[in-house]
Formats: C-alpha cells, sequence, structure tokens
C-alpha cells in the first residue's frame, strides 16, 4: 500500500469492501517496481462468504467498479494454507525493447535505436543459470533476507514486429534484479564488455560492477506459477 497515490491493492480492496462489507485484506504475490506492467497477478483473502468461486456475477460486478487499468480475470477457492506469495512455484517476467519508432508504446517498451548484438546477450543469458546468488543485481539496502534465487531459464528473442523481448523465469526475484540485468545486457549487446564478464559481475556481488537498471516501463510480469497437491494452478 502506498499512503500518497492509489494502488492496485487499494483500488481492489475498496471493491471488495463495498461489495462484501467485511474488512478484505489483500495479499499479493509479491512486489513490482512503480511503473512495472503486470499481465498475470495472483493475491489472495480471507472472506466469510463461501460462495465466492460459483458467483458468476462477482467478476462483472468488480470489473464494472475497478478503474479501467484493473481486470479481474477469475476468483477461485483454495484451502487456508495458501499463500500467493509464498506457495509461488516460479515466476516469469519479459522485457520489451522497441528497436524503431512506435508511438503506440511510448510508456509500454524501452525505445533504443542503437544496434545490439543478440548473439552475444543470449551467450551472457544462457550463464545466469549457473548461478544462484545475485547481489550484484539486487536493489540496494532492500530488506531482502537473502539474495539467493534459483534461475531456470534466460533467453532473448527478435520480435517480428520489430522488438527485442528478454524473458526470464525463476523461483523468486531480488527487487530491481530484472531491470538490473537487463541493463547489463545492453551494455553486452553494445560491445562494452564481454559476454563471459557477466561471470565476473556475479561473482563480485556488488551492484556497481554490474549496469545501470533498464527503465520500468518495458518490464512485465508475464505469469506465475502454483502448485496445488498435484496439479499446477496457472
Amino acid at each position: 500500500m502506498q499512503n500518497n497515490a492509489p494502488t492496485v491493492q487499494g483500488e481492489i480492496e475498496r471493491v471488495l469492501w463495498t461489495l462484501f462489507r467485511e474488512p478484505v485484506r489483500l495479499t499479493g504475490a509479491g512486489r513490482t517496481d512503480a511503473g512495472v506492467h503486470a499481465l498475470y497477478y495472483v493475491a489472495h483473502f480471507d472472506s466469510l462468504r463461501e460462495d465466492l468461486d460459483r458467483d458468476t456475477s462477482l467478476i462483472v460486478k468488480m470489473n464494472a467498479m475497478l478503474p479501467r487499468e484493473i481486470m479481474i480475470f477469475r476468483i477461485i477457492a483454495v484451502p487456508q494454507n495458501v499463500h500467493a506469495r509464498f506457495d509461488a512455484v516460479s515466476r516469469t517476467y519479459f522485457y520489451r525493447i522497441a528497436t524503431k519508432k512506435n508511438p503506440f508504446t511510448i510508456d509500454l517498451a524501452l525505445h533504443f535505436y542503437r544496434q545490439l548484438d543478440l548473439e552475444k546477450m543470449n551467450r551472457a543469458a544462457e550463464i545466469l543459470p549457473e548461478y544462484q546468488d545475485f547481489t550484484s543485481f539486487a536493489k540496494l539496502n532492500s530488506d531482502s533476507k537473502t539474495n539467493l534465487c534459483n534461475l531456470m531459464s534466460a533467453q532473448w528473442f527478435d520480435d517480428i514486429n520489430g522488438e527485442l523481448r528478454f524473458e526470464i523465469t525463476a523461483n523468486r526475484f531480488l527487487r530491481n534484479m530484472v531491470r538490473a540485468i537487463v541493463g547489463t545486457m545492453i551494455d553486452i549487446g553494445l560491445g562494452k564488455f564481454p559476454p563471459e564478464d557477466i561471470r565476473r559481475i556475479i561473482l563480485e556481488k556488488n551492484r556497481n560492477a554490474a549496469g545501470a537498471s533498464a527503465p520500468p516501463q518495458g518490464l512485465y510480469l508475464a505469469k506465475i506459477v502454483y502448485l496445488q497437491g498435484e496439479s499446477v494452478i496457472k
């Protein structure tokens, strides 16, 4: 929650209070930096009502009452001990770089028109899953208890629409981590240092060793996966 500005959490809690007439506190799957987009997000809350997942009109009512920037897709009942943040198995982000002028993506991608070497950037990306300590890409003075992450995949793609896209999946991410990695990859793509230097940067465990953080508007939270019994909630 932020006291000086509207938040997604605050808006949803306001609507749930209006509909349920009971205090509702959302617990989200994690935090994102200001300006970052979420195509998919999960939160849990407790309610005295037991028919929320069967009330087909509820999502329609909520979406009608919420600001146009927020949309509810689904409400499902889960066991009492399920936690939106701590039970997530993996999270996937992607980062968009527009390589040519496009007025429709000004606030939805990083506009970067210098030539980037995608092969070198992918060579660096392949190295990332070999490590777990990502202190060099963590926001300074954060409240994280550990900087260890199980990184499962990282890859750059050349989109047919004139965009570059970086996709990365891990069990958890540090604050500012993806943006710091992208900024460092851009330096590699510009030839400022070789892809193999990503090892040195990681092993130094020093934020100053990595590149500047990429702007937030190109970053998207795309997927969160949960294990519920033997099934996966996507």
